[in-house]
């Protein structure tokens, strides 16, 4: 059984900055019906048997949305709430959306960020892969906002990642440092079963790149995918330029 997880709990801050509280939308579904970034993603994941999505901020409009959408991919559709969606960070999300997978008894899973939009073609290749997945993309490295996956000294892969958004470090000699595509697979289960498991008891308070840096350092060997086109939607102009390549590729 193939399992997929979409991580759509967060406050879409920076989307919504300057709007008033009553006025603010849930990132994912903003533009409603079939234009908005977890419908395109939910499309990407139809491959799944069963595609979890993690809700928090805003759950009822997300609950809603859900229901509207047509049965063929609503039918597949596990919500789940993360209730620590203001006072933890990512991880406990991709915690609950992995514990959520595993009841199904998912023999490989996929994990991707809400708030992405990349090419159809790339992603297939992530689908398609036998073995567990790291992605990145060719969009500049902005600290501010990228994801850094790099290849230490011991040649074992790694993130950095800024949650306030500010400069970033990393912590070692390195020998390649990527843009992350901040999409997963994972195909050996027992072992991402006991890493997070290890997220749980000693760090459920980091992001979800924790879970995944458990998992590597356990020794699994993950390919590598490029995303030909890769856009993090973080504002509404990220939105509108998402948009337009939706209308290249009808």
């Amino acid at each position: 059984m193939r399992a997929a997880i979409i991580t759509v709990a967060g406050k879409s801050s920076r989307f919504n900055k300057g709007i008033p509280e009553a006025e603010k939308q849930l990132k994912a579904i903003y533009g409603g019906n079939d234009n908005t970034l977890l419908y395109h993603l939910l499309q990407k994941c139809a491959f799944a048997d069963r595609i979890v999505v993690v809700g928090g901020y805003k759950f009822e409009s997300l609950k809603d949305y859900c229901i509207g959408l047509e049965s063929l991919i609503r039918n597949k559709i596990s919500l789940v709430f993360n209730d620590h969606y203001e006072d933890l960070a990512s991880g406990y999300s991709l915690y609950l959306g992995l514990q959520e997978a595993f009841k199904h008894n998912a023999e490989e899973i996929l994990f991707v960020e809400g708030d992405l939009d990349m090419d159809n073609e790339s992603f297939a290749k992530v689908v398609r892969s036998e073995k567990s997945v790291l992605t990145y993309t060719f969009e500049p490295i902005y600290a501010n906002k990228a994801v850094v996956l790099y290849k230490n000294d011991r040649n074992q892969y790694c993130y950095a990642f800024n949650s306030s958004h500010g400069l970033l470090s990393v912590q070692s000699p390195f020998s390649c440092i990527l843009n992350s595509g901040q999409t997963w697979k994972f195909t050996e289960i027992d072992t991402l079963k006991r890493a997070n498991e290890q997220f749980y008891k000693e760090s459920r308070d980091e992001t979800n790149l924790r879970i995944i840096q458990n998992y590597l350092d356990m020794g699994v060997v993950a390919d590598l995918i490029s995303f030909k086109r890769w856009t993090n939607c973080n504002t509404k102009e990220d939105y509108k330029q998402i948009v337009s390549y939706w209308e290249e590729e009808q």
